[in-house]
């Protein structure tokens, strides 16, 4: 256990100096590091076998047994700082929750192809850039049935601390990774045997309960950004565009409401 008392202390630099752009290049080439909060999304980034290099904990919450089970994961040579909580609390645009936070380095993500080849049901993520929404479809994807998450270059980082926050720490357990940047991802889904649905308000769309979706061997679903939606050169190449019917006039959900909506509708057996 390590006592802070300003938190200029340079030995929190890494909770306190780097923005979460800065953390995911933080040992470039070699990777970078992602702030977890909360014990429960802890708990999951231990279980994905991320490694963990420090804590940093709430003088009143050290003792707990939540903080002492998580910090018992660790190894002993695993920092362990302890503040006051109005301590911690100047951090700029921080707010503590329940007791700790971890720093800890990013693991490998899997293959694309490998990924592709071992799923039936994924998602695609094509430049969903609010960490709030990615959060909360992977907690969908998670309780729903969805085998794995893509995601487009331009797309919010997973491990973001809030998104991992929101997903409850699910972006641990649903297995996903990025595309390379400018790939022609479409083509590649239909390569590994994908067909590819399109959620979009278009003529040409069929409504989410129609059987022939549900019929197809390998499913990959497309959900756009919320300002412009799925690029057209997507749409068109896509082998469906659906919808998820609506009234009183309402045309679209939230695309983490829709996402829901979606997985369930399309992972049921």
């Amino acid at each position: 256990m390590i006592r802070i008392d300003n938190i200029e202390d340079k030995r929190v630099d890494i909770f306190t100096k780097y923005n979460e752009a800065q953390l995911y290049h933080y040992f470039e080439p070699n990777g970078g590091v992602f702030i977890a909060e909360t014990p429960e999304v802890i708990k999951r980034a231990f279980s994905r076998g991320a490694e963990p290099l420090a804590f940093f904990v709430e003088e009143k919450a050290y003792e707990s047994e939540v903080v002492q089970e998580l910090l018992s994961m660790a190894s002993e040579d695993v920092d362990v700082f302890v503040a006051k909580l109005e301590v911690i609390n100047n951090i700029t645009g921080f707010n503590l929750t329940r007791g700790v936070i971890a720093a800890f380095k990013r693991p490998s993500l899997p293959d694309v192809r490998e990924l592709l080849s071992a799923s039936k049901r994924i998602a695609i993520l094509e430049d969903v850039m609010n960490p709030t929404n990615v959060g909360a479809i992977f907690r969908s994807a998670a309780a729903l049935g969805v085998d794995a998450v893509f995601l487009t270059y331009a797309s919010s980082d997973p491990f973001y601390r809030r998104a991992a926050r929101v997903a409850m720490g699910t972006v641990f357990q649903v297995p996903w990774t990025y595309f390379d940047k400018d790939s022609d991802y479409v083509s590649l889904l239909k390569e590994e045997g994908y067909s590819v649905v399109s959620m979009a308000l278009k003529d040409n769309a069929i409504p989410l309960s129609d059987p022939v979706l549900k019929e197809q061997e390998k499913l990959a679903v497309i959900f756009g950004t919320e300002s412009t939606g799925i690029k057209q050169e997507t749409i068109d190449n896509s082998d469906f565009v659906t919808i998820i019917p609506m009234h009183h006039n309402v045309d679209s959900l939230n695309v983490a409401a829709a996402s829901a909506v979606t997985f369930w509708e399309l992972c049921k057996n």
